[in-house]
């Protein structure tokens, strides 16, 4: 499918955008599409790039909403993804989120999509970035020792690419 030329600003609320397409399940957002991305969708509508910031660790069917967003990118499309941290204040301090995430939580989207029934198309991860907090920012220590200290990482910012799949075998 060619590009669309359109970008999905999914979970719009606060952050409702003049260049996108403003999504939520909240009509009294002022959204340009209310919608629940984890139910079927009955849209010819596709996207050359979806936004969802803060919004997936609110999802009560993940695989549901991922899926859907899936469908709604053209090939190569993108999805760039904001999300707390697993071991962050922020994942569990808003009693709306339903997860969390770790720099695991992409791969049953990307390499296992098998898992997930997924054929045509799946998701590769081109970006991954952790956004540390003061107290992390703080520390003089590598990286991945950083990622294992409770409250040292924020958040994650993803960039997710819908790529071709075959999945001619079932992966181990």
């Amino acid at each position: 499918m060619p590009p669309s030329g359109l970008t999905l600003n999914l979970g719009s609320g606060k952050d409702r955008r003049d260049d996108c397409v403003n999504a939520d399940i909240r009509a009294d957002v002022g959204a340009d599409w209310v919608m629940d991305i984890c139910k079927p969708l009955d849209t010819d509508k596709r996207f050359d790039k979806i936004i969802a910031n803060d919004v997936l660790e609110h999802l009560p069917d993940l695989v549901a909403g991922m899926t859907n967003c899936r469908d709604l990118l053209v090939d190569g499309g993108e999805m760039h993804i904001h999300v707390p941290y697993d071991l962050s204040h922020g994942a569990w301090q808003d009693p709306t989120h339903l997860r969390a995430f770790n720099e695991k939580s992409w791969v049953y989207y990307c390499e296992w999509a098998w898992y997930l029934g997924w054929k045509g198309s799946r998701f590769e991860l081109m970006h991954l970035e952790m956004r540390l907090s003061e107290y992390g920012a703080s520390l003089k220590l590598p990286q991945d020792e950083v990622m294992r200290l409770p409250r040292a990482v924020d958040s994650m910012y993803v960039v997710l690419k819908k790529v071709p799949y075959e999945n001619t075998s079932v992966a181990a």
